[in-house]
């Protein structure tokens, strides 16, 4: 037999370094191309509305014009609105957004731990919560400016409300969803139900809470932004409600592109945050 029969075929190990680097440069590019589809997406958009509405396709005083909006952010911008600077609306509507939302991730995903651990808790409180859940929060907000008045609080309250279900029945899933396997060892090791709660259940349950809090910080925003429409000092709600008034289109999209940028901030924040906790997940891009 010949000796070069036995010899092991030779690996090739240049082709998996070049293979990852062809992957990485094929993802960067699809980024860029999305990134780029989304641009022009946008701009062809805006270019519609603006000749639509110079030829008097569309009203332009009902449906306004892309120009008129943001020469309405601009004023606001460098001369500031009725109700005073532009950044202290933000801020305002901002700040009762975060308060809401911070409590009612806080309150949603205690009560949703507690009742995905405790059997009886959701035996007892479960048709209760189902109720709850089913009255349209949105016309809640009223009730809290008539308890409440027209400070934050009602505004803080309406956000509350919004952000508490979604991230409670996250967190109750998650803590329902947590392996059993991974419980039984710890109870083995000796965990006492604290520390398997604290150690197990809340980390295994943590990627379905993440999942609901992009979402309930849009609903948090909803929630001050419907106070303020209804009955405020101040907030991008309440310059809403006075240019609707006013029949000024321009300022009810300006305000309306205003929240679109701090919610996409939000958005962004969480998915930054996100990742830097769940490092160890493999993203979409590299599956």
């Amino acid at each position: 037999m010949s000796p070069d029969v036995l010899e092991p075929p030779l690996v090739d190990t240049v082709k998996t370094p070049d293979r990852a680097h062809s992957r990485a440069r094929a993802a960067r590019k699809r980024k860029v191309v999305v990134a780029a589809s989304r641009v022009l997406l946008l701009v062809a958009v805006l270019a519609l509305w603006e000749a639509l509405a110079r030829a008097k396709v569309i009203d332009p005083f009902n449906f306004s014009m892309p120009t008129k909006i943001w020469d309405q952010i601009y004023t606001w911008v460098t001369h500031g609105t009725a109700l005073g600077s532009l950044g202290e609306q933000i801020w305002y509507t901002l700040y009762e957004a975060l308060l809401g939302w911070i409590i009612g991730v806080v309150t949603g995903v205690v009560c949703g731990i507690a009742l995905g651990r405790i059997t009886f808790l959701a035996d007892v409180l479960g048709p209760y919560i189902k109720v709850l859940n089913s009255i349209p929060r949105i016309v809640l907000a009223p009730i809290f400016v008539i308890w409440f008045g027209l400070g934050p609080a009602s505004k803080v309250a309406s956000a509350v409300v919004l952000v508490f279900f979604p991230v409670f029945f996250n967190a109750f899933q998650g803590a329902r969803e947590v392996d059993r396997n991974l419980v039984a060892n710890a109870r083995i090791l000796g965990a006492s139900d604290r520390r398997v709660t604290l150690q197990v259940v809340i980390p295994s349950a943590t990627s379905w809470i993440f999942t609901s809090l992009h979402v309930s910080f849009g609903f948090a925003l909803i929630g001050a932004i419907v106070g303020e429409y209804i009955g405020a000092t101040k907030g991008i709600g309440l310059l809403v409600a006075q240019s609707q008034g006013t029949f000024n289109a321009a300022g009810v999209y300006a305000a309306m592109v205003i929240l679109a940028v701090v919610a996409l901030a939000a958005e962004g924040l969480l998915t930054f945050a996100e990742r830097r906790i769940f490092r160890w997940k493999p993203s979409a891009s590299d599956s």
